[in-house]
């Protein structure tokens, strides 16, 4: 005897029940999911909250450091060159070695006289600029910086400043000029011409222009202006 339309079981039924599951499952699956990024969130507010606390001990451990501290860093980008930064806190002077070849430079930051010189091996020459502390970190600065990124192990990009010098328009030090420079500038520089570095806004030709200044925290791009 075969079933009436009424008696046969009803595929209705079966496909709203498989209806039911999936989106049961769905609702779970969406709910783990907004667990999970939750729980992602959190982590890595914890990890910035971390990281924070870790910086805020680093620059507390470089204020409690002695008075001579010596920095080994890297340029970024550039396994090749590495610079040497030694930090004088009594004389208030920064030293720094970069080594890079040809292209290697030397630098005094003497904040008790407010100049940078730099002494750039392919010149053979020496460039001074004065200390200006709206693009120019102050020694306390420079070594939290140092000792966070050498605490840390982590290359960061420098803070760049652009200067440029007038071509044909260096002078010898004479002996007023080391009066206001320092012994510091005056061991650095003697011998070689001196030439004077302002600041400019616009970007040359990076190629054109001499790397100098500390790597991964401030770089000093000297460009010649042969107008």
């Amino acid at each position: 005897m075969k079933l009436s339309k009424e008696e046969t079981p009803g595929k209705n039924s079966i496909g709203v029940g498989f209806v039911q599951q999936l989106s049961s499952i769905h609702t779970s699956f969406m709910k783990a999911r907004i667990s999970i990024r939750t729980q992602f969130s959190d982590f890595k507010r914890s990890q910035g909250l971390q990281k924070a606390a870790v910086l805020v001990l680093l620059g507390v451990f470089w204020t409690q450091s002695s008075a001579l501290d010596t920095f080994v860093l890297h340029e970024p980008g550039n396994d090749y060159v590495t610079g040497t930064m030694t930090i004088d806190s009594e004389k208030h002077i920064v030293e720094v070695h970069v080594n890079a070849g040809v292209y290697s430079s030397d630098s005094i930051f003497d904040y008790s006289r407010g100049y940078i010189a730099t002494r750039l091996l392919s010149r053979h020459a020496c460039f001074i600029m004065k200390i200006n502390k709206d693009y120019i970190p102050e020694l306390q600065e420079i070594g939290r910086l140092a000792f966070e990124r050498q605490a840390m192990r982590t290359v960061y990009s420098p803070q760049n400043v652009w200067v440029q010098f007038q071509s044909g328009h260096s002078v010898l030090g004479k002996i007023t000029d080391w009066l206001r420079y320092g012994r510091q500038i005056e061991h650095l520089c003697s011998g070689l011409p001196l030439y004077e570095l302002t600041k400019i806004e616009s970007r040359p030709d990076p190629n054109a222009c001499a790397n100098g200044g500390i790597p991964s925290i401030l770089g000093i791009k000297i460009c010649e202006n042969v107008n």
